[in-house]
């Protein structure tokens, strides 16, 4: 009978006790499953559920079909969703700091660009954090090159054309070399240019094979122009009501996950140059004089920027190259 009695008060303890709350995050990305960078998102996610042993669990929605690419960071913000994936540079209009990856020739390599993003990353947290988001991590894509349905010997090639923009910075440039700037997001990029709205665009290697671009285009010059940066961003509010220990999880695998999207943007950008070839693409490594006309524009826009960013913005430059 004491058994029993004590096998019932425990049955009831139990009835009593809470049950563990299960947290669910969609996480929107603009770009395709096949992206290193949604791979990574992917590995992200489930490092999470490993360590919260599923008490937090974050759905990625890829292609933008949950929003599209330019409404994710304003959907973070507005709380739509918990979190998303965008590419900084495409709020350059919100604040300089978002576009200082998009300088052309400021940091054209990955110790450049990873220096650049750990001088400039308490800026852009601040930045973000006045907007109601927490920085999780940032990963580069590869260099951008410059893809055209025509060879290209200098930019005066590229006057009178159809240029894609996708940040201010690439509309900027358009401008520069006299071109039409033509807006237009990397998945409808194909119909793009299959349809003539494009004619040349800069976009990195990785694109060029995720998004089968070597079927429309078949001149790539590989000009290192810059770097860009997707960043996962959480709202502050939604992080905040975590608990410490998820919160801890959630911190410990965004610096992972970012670690990670560095290495794999590396390692990637060399199969993807070699795979471009493959596909019946003419790559030119050298584009010495399209290199040295499109420097001088970075500088030029390097003093832009600088002018807009102002005292913050001197700080990160300067400290970038001493």
């Amino acid at each position: 009978m004491k058994t029993l009695s004590i096998a019932l008060a425990a049955f009831t303890l139990a009835a009593a006790a809470p049950t563990q709350a299960q947290t669910k995050w969609d996480l929107p990305s603009g770009y395709g499953t096949n992206t290193f960078q949604v791979q990574n998102l992917h590995w992200f996610a489930d490092e999470v559920d490993k360590a919260t042993k599923g008490k937090l669990k974050i759905q990625v929605h890829a292609g933008a079909s949950l929003f599209k690419a330019n409404e994710i960071k304003r959907a973070v913000q507005s709380s739509q969703t918990a979190i998303g994936e965008f590419i900084l540079s495409s709020a350059a209009n919100e604040h300089p700091m978002f576009g200082l990856d998009s300088i052309p020739f400021l940091a054209t390599s990955y110790a450049e660009a990873k220096k650049l993003d750990d001088i400039s990353r308490p800026f852009l947290e601040k930045t973000l954090k006045d907007q109601g988001l927490k920085l999780l991590y940032t990963a580069a894509w590869p260099p951008q090159g410059l893809y055209s349905l025509k060879p290209v010997a200098s930019t005066a090639d590229l006057k009178g054309t159809k240029m894609r923009a996708y940040n201010p910075a690439t509309a900027r440039i358009a401008e520069y070399v006299g071109a039409q700037p033509v807006t237009i997001q990397l998945a409808e990029l194909p119909q793009g240019l299959a349809t003539g709205v494009v004619t040349n665009f800069l976009t990195s290697s990785a694109s060029g094979i995720d998004s089968k671009l070597y079927e429309h285009v078949k001149f790539f010059y590989d000009v290192n122009a810059w770097l860009p940066r997707n960043a996962v961003v959480v709202n502050q509010k939604s992080f905040d009501a975590l608990d410490k220990s998820t919160q801890d999880a959630v911190l410990h695998a965004a610096a992972d996950a970012g670690a990670r999207g560095w290495k794999l943007s590396e390692q990637k950008d060399s199969e993807y140059m070699k795979e471009l070839a493959v596909k019946g693409m003419t790559v030119d490594t050298s584009s010495d004089a399209l290199k040295r006309e499109l420097k001088v524009i970075g500088g030029r826009m390097t003093v832009e920027w600088m002018k807009t960013a102002g005292d913050d913005g001197k700080t990160v430059i300067d400290s970038f190259r001493k």
